[in-house]
């Protein structure tokens, strides 16, 4: 199975980072084939980087050859795709919400239709606003209709998402989470590949 991880932070080798390593090990482990992406470095090179609702149809013209196009092009291909952000007033940073956006054109193909998600968040505190993050995650998800997974599994039942205090390294919580959020894409990616498998051939 292969598995996609999107980093949203501005940052190279912060928090953010640090959970989406931590879970590709987890992934890697399960027999994923994990790729990760920065959302900063696919929207370089467009000239605009944020969408103007252009066209009520999307063709996705303000983003063609550059690594937005290939990246979305490239996501019916995944399995599972787990989002991470740090928190930025309460919700996503701006650049995973910019490269989110520009998905219009993903969403009338149906190319995530029925794709695992997942949602990782880093607050500068405990109570830092990783819920309402991981929320607006899973409202970005729902809209595509991906099936969210949670971190609960088998091993423990948790809440929407892991969600972790700064520095994430130093967060044995988030370790747990992680932990247990691996085996439950592992196990409802399986679950759900016919569904994927058939919404591809439509």
């Amino acid at each position: 199975m292969r598995a996609f991880l999107l980093n949203g932070s501005p940052r190279t080798d912060g928090s953010t980072s640090s959970l989406l390593d931590n879970l590709e090990s987890r992934l890697v482990a399960r027999e994923f084939e994990v790729e990760q992406f920065r959302a900063m470095d696919l929207l370089a090179d467009v000239e605009t980087p944020f969408c103007t609702h252009c066209t009520s149809d999307c063709q996705g013209a303000c983003y063609r050859d550059t690594a937005v196009e290939d990246f979305f092009q490239r996501l019916p291909g995944a399995d599972c795709l787990v989002a991470a952000s740090p928190v930025y007033f309460g919700t996503v940073s701006a650049q995973l919400k910019a490269l989110w956006d520009f998905g219009r054109k993903t969403r009338t193909e149906r190319g995530l239709l029925y794709t695992v998600g997942a949602a990782l968040a880093v607050g500068g505190g405990r109570f830092g606003g990783q819920e309402t993050t991981i929320r607006a995650i899973h409202d970005m998800m729902s809209i595509q209709g991906m099936i969210i997974a949670g971190d609960s599994s088998n091993s423990g039942i948790g809440h929407q998402g892991v969600a972790a205090q700064d520095p994430a390294s130093e967060d044995a919580n988030a370790e747990k989470r992680l932990r247990i959020l691996a085996e439950a894409l592992s196990d409802v990616s399986e679950a759900t590949r016919d569904l994927r498998q058939s919404a591809r051939k439509e």
